[in-house]
């Protein structure tokens, strides 16, 4: 028996468990906020030290053996030839690289050689984007770019004491927008397209593999993105989809295969075990329902839970598109939301209320065939957010999702998810592990719910929803869900 640490750097805070190597039971916690405003769009990346070293002061990691690092994805940390940061951190929430992805896009000929390249269609978000910003806004700043990291792979590399050898992971690598999930391989040729020149990029490290061990022997391990730690912390596997409940939403599923996809829906993202986590994103999820609550004058989510189970099924005919700041599943930018299947007798408030949670879900529910049409096997489904503690959604979920329903309790899973690959990690190092097999971990509490009786009522209320869908936006998924 060991003890291990995992640290998950977010975009606001840094959060700490130390856990039992053998069962993954959290044994202490640190917490600290980082020094920045949280909707900073970029940010000097001393901040994340600083809040690293307040989460972990009081002796919390005396006796911790090896570290686990999970930080924000989509980071872009541009260094000079001697590892000094040639400009502040680019943050995943920094929206100033769209016209730059556009370009990208148009540059490799399109959207199909992006999803074939690299198992994703250039977004803003990513680094590559970033980059060609960077070129293209700050060009003396571009010349000095020589090296470039994520925020994961810069805290790493500190915890190290900056040694020659920069290092990430599959999940982090999968997405910058220049490796390839697929062949397990840099794009050096989309660094250079974005950049204009060519930079050093981290050495990318197996889902076992350490990163190194600091001069005071604590081990290291690879570390990787906030997305990839969540999913290894709550232990999904393959037959698992987990679907994200935030303002938008998202739906990714454990595969024993990348997936690349023309139509960009898909982002074929690498995990943190050695299988690949394709994820589809809604730009719709929690927003549709603060909107209707908002319109029905109501203090919050949870009276518009109780108002919705007041209703039926198919809220009396009454269908809510929530598509209210376009829609990126299916690809519908510049739609606005649709409220269909008004009549005299579906006017009422609690159909309302239900049709906003009918059509959140169902847009998550298609969102999950596209990864079931694919060949995603989907057996049950994490719901992940403070929304999926509301009772409609409980009720609404799993006959509208055609599956079981997982709703764990909250909990920092991608810090536990850190956790739990540097316990992987110092297994294997010590001999005890096997570099293909993480460490078994007791799973997330959770409640489970079944469909039941009610699958047939929600395959009723999806093709209500669907045929609304498909009369108003004709060939939105070609036909395929």
């Amino acid at each position: 028996m060991g003890i291990v640490a995992g640290l998950d750097s977010s975009s606001a805070f840094t959060h700490i468990v130390v856990c039992d190597t053998d069962t993954g039971e959290v044994l202490r916690q640190g917490y600290a906020a980082h020094p920045v405003e949280a909707k900073a769009s970029e940010v000097d990346p001393q901040a994340w030290l600083l809040s690293l070293g307040e989460a972990a002061s009081g002796g919390l990691l005396e006796g911790v053996q090896a570290i686990g690092v999970s930080a924000q994805q989509h980071g872009l940390v541009p260094l000079d030839h001697q590892g000094n940061l040639v400009r502040p951190a680019m943050l995943g929430n920094d929206r100033r690289a769209q016209a730059a992805a556009a370009d990208l896009i148009d540059g490799l000929g399109g959207r199909q050689p992006w999803a074939e390249a690299v198992g994703a269609v250039p977004q803003a978000s990513q680094p590559v984007a970033k980059l060609r910003w960077l070129a293209r806004s700050e060009p003396e700043n571009a010349q000095r770019v020589a090296a470039v990291l994520q925020p994961h792979d810069w805290l790493v590399w500190q915890l190290l004491g900056r040694p020659a050898r920069r290092t990430t992971d599959r999940g982090a690598a999968s997405g910058t927008g220049y490796w390839s999930a697929g062949s397990g391989s840099y794009r050096p040729d989309l660094v250079e397209l974005a950049l204009g020149h060519q930079a050093a990029l981290p050495e990318v490290l197996g889902p076992a593999d350490a990163a190194g061990t600091t001069p005071e022997g604590l081990l290291i391990s690879a570390g990787t993105g906030e997305t990839m730690a969540a999913a290894f912390g709550l232990g999904v596997a393959v037959g698992d989809a987990v679907v994200s409940l935030g303002a938008s939403g998202s739906v990714m599923a454990v595969h024993h295969e990348a997936l690349a996809d023309p139509t960009g829906m898909i982002t074929s993202f690498a995990d943190a075990t050695g299988m690949h986590l394709p994820v589809v994103h809604t730009s719709n999820a929690v927003r549709a329902l603060r909107g209707t609550a908002e319109m029905l004058g109501l203090e919050g989510l949870d009276e518009l839970s109780a108002l919705a189970l007041k209703s039926t099924p198919g809220a009396s005919g009454l269908v809510l598109l929530p598509y209210l700041e376009g829609e990126r599943t299916p690809q519908l930018p510049h739609t606005a939301g649709t409220l269909s299947g008004l009549r005299r007798e579906s006017m009422k408030p609690e159909h309302l209320a239900r049709a906003a949670f009918e059509g959140m879900l169902c847009s998550l529910a298609d969102a999950l065939d596209v990864l079931r049409d694919r060949g995603v096997e989907v057996r049950r489904v994490f719901l992940l957010g403070a929304a999926a503690e509301l009772p409609a959604v409980q009720a609404l979920a799993p006959a509208l999702f055609g599956s079981q329903v997982v709703v764990p309790q909250p909990a920092e899973y991608a810090a536990r998810g850190a956790a739990r690959q540097a316990a992987w990690a110092l297994g294997v190092s010590q001999g005890t592990l096997d570099p293909r097999t993480p460490p078994a971990w007791q799973g997330a509490s959770a409640q489970v719910l079944e469909p039941g009786e009610e699958l047939a009522v929600g395959g009723a209320v999806r093709q209500q929803y669907g045929a609304t869908r498909d009369q108003i936006h004709p060939g939105a998924f070609g036909g395929s869900v």
